[in-house]
């Protein structure tokens, strides 16, 4: 039986790049949850006054990879402790968030943020955001599958592949 988990951190298509790329990891749909508009646009999002993020869904196999392993690659993809900013990404759509679907995921996501703020892991304190999962709107088609469509684009040269990098870099097994 696969689980869901969703994150935010940063452009939906950076995320949606990297964890579509790990096994066990079955589906990744780009979208939006968090905010206050039913159904919204990109447009609408990007404006920065619905309240929602932007966000992966991810259904994974947790038999073949863990809910832990999936946190561990969402603090290493993104900086958790920009407040509403990723790179040059900048509004309350880009805020770094983990939308939890059940208990254990929230105990696990307050627990890893601890451990990584105790340990130092990065310069300033997270500032993340643990929430449970209310509502879920899926992206429009032309934002699903963005970097495998558009890996020559500028965006995905520059942004997304060497995120790519790091990740098979870091953690081959995966």
């Amino acid at each position: 039986m696969n689980e869901i988990a969703v994150f935010g951190g940063g452009c939906f298509w950076c995320m949606e790049a990297v964890f579509s790329s790990l096994s066990g990891v079955t589906k990744v749909e780009p979208g939006y949850a968090g905010g206050n508009l039913p159904n919204p646009t990109y447009q609408q999002v990007c404006a920065g006054d619905t309240g929602h993020a932007e966000v992966i869904r991810l259904e994974f196999d947790a038999a073949l990879i863990s809910y832990t392993a999936l946190l561990d690659i969402f603090f290493q993809m993104h900086d958790p402790s920009t407040l509403n900013r990723q790179g040059e990404d900048l509004g309350s759509q880009y805020r770094s968030v983990i939308f939890y679907t059940t208990p254990s995921q929230k105990a696990q996501a307050e627990k890893t943020i601890k451990t990584l703020d105790e340990n130092g892991a990065f310069a300033k304190r997270i500032v993340t955001e643990v929430l449970p999962l209310t509502e879920f709107y899926p992206a429009e088609d032309y934002h699903h599958n963005y970097y495998a469509s558009n890996s020559s684009q500028p965006y995905c040269r520059f942004v997304i592949q060497p995120k790519l990098a790091k990740l098979k870099e870091h953690l081959p097994k995966l």
